[in-house]
């Protein structure tokens, strides 16, 4: 990134005060923290720039129509693939993300984008440490549970006599908070990063689904077993997909919107933001009288502020409220378990709720309050009718209310408290315009459709389908390392794949008990770094990580036995490994026994589904296939023809004959050994 020109003046910091011009860190940079605002203001002014590109689908598809747009794209598409390249080049990352015989789809060219961002700004925070001086002074690596404790000083505390003046400043900061207390461990519910279906917190209480449910038991009617049996399967079924369902599902297909959102809206002009009362709510009797007068409103604005660094399925950290008189800000960390209590005003079908891209948002309230909406209004959605060509907030803001949104807290960790003024201001942007946004929007989707509410029902349709999602947890299976693997673009041998899977196994498993994210336990190209090298020593599996994760500087014996597990591994050759990316996990004997078992064997399980490691690190090769030995095993019809064969030969009893068959081709339809 290329320093200012001299036409850009830059304000010199108390640190520069202090500095002679042969000091400076860079040229025209007196210190660090003054480049890292210039570079931070940068990359949010490309990120806006972006924002008004046209978007993917029809808009994205009619300027592709016209030969001088496309030829255009094309261009700038190769001078941005060629300067990523160089960069990446230049910090000894994969680059041939502009080789198109190499790199062929767009997901795969952001999964490596994503993983030399992660590179790049793991040196430049250690360089920005450096340079602050933070890290001059580093005590020697020692064994795990000898390290000597650091503190850590968050920036928006280090600087905290600057920020406290008060002064509008046009630069970016980054707020993170690396020494606060977990807002988990004073959550009264615990967390449930367990392997299982996410499931809703508010069940509707009718049984099966709003049908009658039948008085007379199955063994109780006149009816064959049989029947009776599958009569009860089918009722338990309907119960867990009952259980499973939107709790609000009916009323969502059956909700039809208010008249008086499809007349002709007579615009309200938003209050000055220093006239409008800001209520702070962080008490349950607050929220009561919130959720009070929010039943007698007829609209209001929403929107969330999220965390998901530090949590395994991410914190909702903020709720912002704003009405037609008042802003709300809700501390959703102080009151997670009290947030169900929104419910009533937010399903209320007579109240509109306006959110701006709620995709996210819809998700975050069902995870972690088991709140859902009814009668939503998403203004990204009428943006895109509109045809507007930007869809963000930022541009709806300055489109309708001439107001330059401030992004400088777009990184800030919403989990610090108490919440800096600046950031209240941020947060409380966020919906105090919307409500005019809604109205003005709702004018001009009316006038464009002639006096008549079509394209109105078009958006309130839209909204409907994104209150109907639900939330998905991430399920772990034994195969789940493969997906991430093809992504590599990378060929292991067999000792490096199983290193890569146990490491997987490793890294889910103590993201769940820990509550952390992946990137925060041990980041992808970390772990792929590790399963090249296969370290023979645990300070070797130190060296593969820069900076080292907390979590694996004490684990680190732990993962040094899955290392030495993997290098007992027989090496195969390299074309068998390679086939796994297409055909799925390595072959091994443990696959060609379990057939001789029935589906539900348990019997060599580990109690909680992940691999169990000896002390010793000797580990047979039959248990380092499966990570769940208690989900079906898939075996290729030419394994199980072969082994069939081979068994057959060996009884010539009719009846042993037709139990291998039965055993090992049922699960393959059509297949015939013998007659």
């Amino acid at each position: 990134m290329a320093p200012p020109s001299p036409r850009e003046p830059k304000a010199p910091s108390a640190t520069s005060a202090t500095k002679s011009d042969g000091e400076m860190v860079l040229p025209g940079f007196p210190d660090a923290d003054s480049f890292v605002k210039f570079a931070l203001g940068s990359v949010v002014a490309v990120t806006k720039a972006s924002g008004g590109l046209p978007q993917c689908g029809d808009e994205y598809d009619f300027y592709r129509s016209f030969p001088g747009f496309q030829a255009f794209c094309e261009t700038q598409g190769d001078r941005l693939l060629q300067c990523m390249s160089r960069v990446m080049q230049y910090h000894g990352c994969r680059s041939n993300i502009k080789d198109r015989s190499k790199v062929t789809e767009l997901e795969d060219k952001f999964d490596l984008l994503v993983d030399t961002n992660d590179v790049i700004l793991e040196r430049v925070g250690i360089l920005l440490d450096e340079a602050s001086g933070v890290n001059k002074n580093q005590q020697p690596v020692l064994p795990a549970g000898l390290q000597v404790p650091k503190t850590v000083v968050s920036s928006w505390n280090r600087k905290a006599g600057e920020y406290g003046k008060k002064t509008k400043s046009e630069t970016f900061r980054l707020l993170h908070a690396k020494n606060i207390i977990r807002p988990q461990l004073r959550f009264r519910e615990k967390i449930d990063n367990s392997n299982t279906p996410f499931l809703p917190k508010i069940f509707i209480n009718l049984p099966f689904g709003g049908r009658e449910c039948p008085q007379d038991r199955p063994e109780d009617l006149d009816v064959p077993p049989a029947l009776a049996d599958f009569i009860h399967q089918q009722r338990t079924q309907q119960v867990v997909q009952d259980m499973f369902a939107h709790p609000y599902q009916y009323e969502l297909d059956h909700f039809t919107p208010p008249d008086f959102v499809f007349q002709k809206p007579q615009p309200q002009l938003y209050r000055p933001v220093e006239e409008t009362p800001c209520h702070f709510v962080s008490s349950l009797d607050e929220l009561v009288e919130l959720n009070e007068k929010l039943l007698n409103c007829q609209e209001f604005a929403v929107d969330l502020e999220h965390h998901s660094y530090r949590s395994f399925l991410g914190l909702t950290c903020l709720m912002q409220i704003s009405t037609r008189t008042e802003d709300f800000i809700i501390d959703t960390l102080e009151l997670r378990s009290d947030m169900y209590i929104l419910n009533e005003s937010l399903t209320d079908p007579a109240i509109v709720k306006v959110f701006h891209g709620a995709d996210s948002d819809i998700e975050w309230l069902q995870k972690d309050f088991g709140l859902y909406v009814v009668n939503m209004f998403d203004t990204h959605q009428a943006a895109r009718l509109l045809n507007l060509g930007r869809h963000s907030l930022d541009h709806l803001l300055k489109l309708y209310c001439s107001v330059e949104s401030n992004k400088q807290y777009q990184l800030a960790d919403w989990r610090i408290r108490p919440l800096p003024e600046e950031m209240l201001h941020y947060a409380r942007d966020d919906t105090h315009y919307l409500l005019y946004i809604y109205d003005k929007m709702r004018l001009e989707l009316w006038e464009r459709g002639g006096g008549r509410p079509v394209q109105l029902q078009v958006v309130w349709q839209r909204s409907r389908d994104v209150c109907l999602k639900k939330f998905i947890k991430p399920l772990f299976t034994d195969e789940s390392y493969l997906e991430l693997y093809r992504k590599q673009k990378k060929h292991l041998n067999t000792q490096q794949l199983t290193a890569f899977q146990l490491l997987f196994a490793w890294r889910d498993k103590t993201a769940r008990r820990e509550d952390e994210s992946y990137g925060y336990v041990l980041p992808n190209h970390m772990m792929l770094k590790i399963a090249e090298e296969l370290p023979k020593e645990p300070q070797g599996i130190i060296a593969c990580c820069n900076p080292v994760p907390p979590l694996v500087r004490q684990q680190i014996n732990e993962m040094h036995l899955l290392i030495q597990q993997a290098r007992e591994m027989p090496l195969l050759k390299s074309e068998v490994a390679a086939g796994a990316k297409k055909t799925g996990p390595l072959p091994s004997t443990e696959r060609l026994e379990n057939v001789l078992f029935g589906p539900h064997d348990c019997s060599h399980a580990p109690s909680d589904g992940y691999p169990s490691f000896p002390a010793n690190g000797s580990v047979p090769l039959q248990k380092q296939v499966s990570l769940f030995p208690d989900q079906k095993e898939e075996t290729s019809l030419d394994t199980r023809c072969l082994l069939a064969t081979a068994v057959i030969t060996l009884f010539n009893n009719s009846w042993v004959q037709h139990l291998i068959i039965e055993t090992l081709l049922r699960p393959v339809k059509g297949t015939v050994l013998y007659t």
